[in-house]
């Protein structure tokens, strides 16, 4: 009986009450928060839980666990993501707190009590606040959690927040998080970290100064820390431990990152305060810096670029020696089928979830000139692998870009797709297994985010058809290797295809005509290899359309029909040692010869067999033919190898 008569008493005089809910901020809703008060300061919250509901179906969708924690001198506890200022005494992620119309309350109880799902109840209820933004009022969930009045904080994007008042009314004005609503408080004074910039070198010094909203009343001293992942101590020297002097506002401390000969690649430390003693309070917090590693290596080869003389040659593929024999003397059908056969094989080809995509293109998807960056599809450009979006705005990050659009492709994630379990941990896989698409990392590239908005799940080919073919401005370095990757999901997973035109069927994409054209006039690069190569390395396949691409013509192209069939034009050896592409396939008076190193002779033949003209080239040249329309022969030699290749001039 004293235990039920002490509960009493403490719900009684201590009263917890939602005191101030933001649910929705302008843009990036980065400032959203939920404000608890206590009727007396220093208020332990053992024995709380925090629920979220949603206003539809008014089910829990988030619970906070607040044992632990305790209100602050002026009873008040902020809850809320790392950006919101003053710094929240409890941390949530970005973009938890939903719209209207939802429910949020206090219950006494445990997390566990109420799993996501959990129907709205009163059940040791403690306080609720409905609300909305300009939405019809929730009935349901108001009746579900004994309130009578929805509270609208403002139309979608508003600057507003929701406050109770000491007479149990509510106001909706500018937010003031920490701050009493009405009434006297304690007052604080909110401490505050900064930098000139957010970004130096290895071998920078930088200040980071700290700052106090009013001069102190006595000498503070605190310390911080810089840190994140392996950033440490032992890669910068200053002072972590600094003092205010009493009626003074401000001190700084200098910070010199240490130039190491080691590349670790960019790193993020962040700043973050110990802790503060009242009337002192932390008004921002984990100041993110940016560090850039100037030890990162450049490859043999560089980033695309189609009408710029890419680099061919230096990087050669990695297929096991007789990986296309069964290929040959094939052609069409029987040629498609036999190459899934290899690229879909049970029990040799594995499957990485989405998440582990991440690691992939990092590494097969990295800048050649810098690899701290990663090489973005469509845009042509560079960004940092520290860039990738994860939750907010996307302007300024690179996201995984499927090149067959899953929603034509019909594939979508699985459970473990959010888990990064590297090479070794995979699923298995068959040419059946569509979902397996989704995370096929031969058709997933490093996209910018708007542009990869932009791109949307159009078919390839005539904007005015509602196609796509890239933005304006760039080389159009893109154009092959997303040819080769929507044919080589075409033959990898029954139930995709890449026809002509514009379908609106599953599982087809277009335009054919378009995708054929980019792969002849934008031929493999070593960059292309490159990342075949890795790609290898995870999922034990390869696209077959970059290490042999003559391959398409018999599937889709000028082969078709003809009777011919397809054979390796060198032995494995021999295509390591020589690897020669002339592009454009049709050309006009300009034929490019990449992957030669040594000097060459090139002559040109008629079909009928008439030698036309004999060129004496070294290295990755430009033909200036003058040739009439018509289909020629061009034998290149080099380096005691003879190579054939079939041209057609417009």
């Amino acid at each position: 009986m004293l235990l039920i008569c002490f509960v009493i008493y403490q719900f009684s005089f201590s009263q917890i009450v939602i005191n101030e809910l933001d649910c929705d901020t302008p843009s990036t809703d980065d400032k959203e928060f939920i404000e608890l008060k206590s009727d007396t300061p220093n208020f332990p919250l053992d024995g709380y839980v925090l629920v979220l509901f949603n206003g539809n179906g008014d089910l829990s969708y988030y619970t906070i666990d607040l044992d632990g924690f305790q209100t602050d001198p002026n009873g008040l506890f902020l809850i809320g993501s790392d950006t919101v200022e003053p710094f929240p005494q409890l941390l949530i992620s970005l973009s938890i707190i939903q719209n209207g119309a939802d429910g949020v309350a206090i219950y006494l109880g445990s997390a566990s009590d109420f799993p996501d799902g959990t129907q709205a109840t009163q059940t040791n209820l403690i306080d609720a606040l409905v609300y909305d933004t300009s939405d019809s009022d929730d009935t349901g969930l108001m009746a579900a959690l004994g309130v009578t009045e929805q509270i609208n904080e403002g139309s979608s994007g508003n600057t507003n927040s929701i406050q109770l008042l000491l007479d149990g009314s509510y106001t909706v004005t500018a937010p003031t998080p920490r701050a009493v609503n009405d009434g006297a408080e304690v007052p604080f004074n909110a401490l505050r970290m900064s930098t000139n910039t957010v970004e130096y070198t290895e071998g920078d010094s930088f200040e980071i100064v700290f700052s106090t909203e009013d001069n102190v009343t006595e000498e503070i001293t605190f310390s911080f820390t810089l840190d994140n992942g392996g950033f440490d101590t032992s890669d910068f020297t200053g002072n972590t431990t600094v003092t205010i002097p009493n009626g003074m506002n401000s001190v700084s401390t200098t910070i010199t990152l240490i130039n190491d000969a080691l590349d670790e690649g960019d790193e993020e430390p962040i700043i973050k305060f110990g802790n503060l003693e009242w009337p002192n309070i932390i008004k921002n917090n984990f100041l993110k810096l940016r560090v850039l590693d100037d030890d990162f290596t450049v490859a043999n080869f560089g980033a695309p670029a189609a009408q710029f003389n890419p680099f061919m040659g230096n990087v050669t593929s990695t297929q096991p020696d007789g990986y296309y024999d069964s290929l040959d003397g094939l052609t069409e059908a029987p040629l498609r089928q036999a190459i899934q056969n290899i690229i879909a094989e049970e029990g040799v080809v594995r499957a990485q979830t989405y998440t582990d995509i991440l690691d992939i293109l990092k590494e097969a998807d990295q800048n050649p000139t810098q690899s701290n960056e990663v090489w973005l599809l469509y845009k042509e450009i560079s960004r940092s692998k520290l860039d990738n979006h994860t939750i907010g705005s996307s302007t300024g990050k690179w996201n995984r870009e499927h090149t067959f659009p899953r929603s034509r492709g019909g594939f979508g994630s699985r459970d473990g797709d959010d888990i990064a379990d590297g090479k070794d941990v995979f699923w298995n896989t068959t040419a059946d297994s569509l979902r397996h698409g989704y995370s096929d990392a031969h058709a997933l590239r490093a996209a910018d985010g708007p542009e990869n908005s932009s791109r949307n799940n159009k078919h390839y080919g005539d904007p005015s058809l509602g196609g796509y073919n890239g933005p304006a401005n760039t080389a159009g370095s893109f154009y092959g290797d997303v040819a080769r990757s929507v044919l080589y999901m075409a033959v990898r997973y029954n139930g995709l295809e890449v026809v002509n035109g514009y379908p609106e069927e599953d599982g087809q994409l277009g335009d054919l005509a378009t995708l054929l054209e980019w792969h002849r006039n934008d031929p493999p690069d070593d960059y292309e290899m490159n990342r075949n190569n890795v790609v290898y390395t995870w999922q034990f396949n390869r696209n077959p359309f970059i290490d042999q691409p003559d391959m398409v013509e018999y599937i889709w192209g000028n082969k078709v029909g003809t009777g011919d069939v397809w054979n390796q034009e060198l032995s494995i050896a021999d295509n390591r040692e020589l690897q020669i592409v002339v592009y454009p396939n049709p050309a006009t008076d300009v034929v490019n010869i990449n992957g030669l190193i040594n000097k060459a002779t090139v002559e040109v033949f008629s079909v009928e067999g008439r030698k036309i003209e004999t060129y004496t080239i070294t290295g990755n040249s430009v033909l200036n033919t003058n040739l009439s329309s018509g289909m020629y022969l061009f034998k290149i030699t080099s380096e005691g190898k003879t190579t054939m290749k079939k041209m057609v001039i417009k």
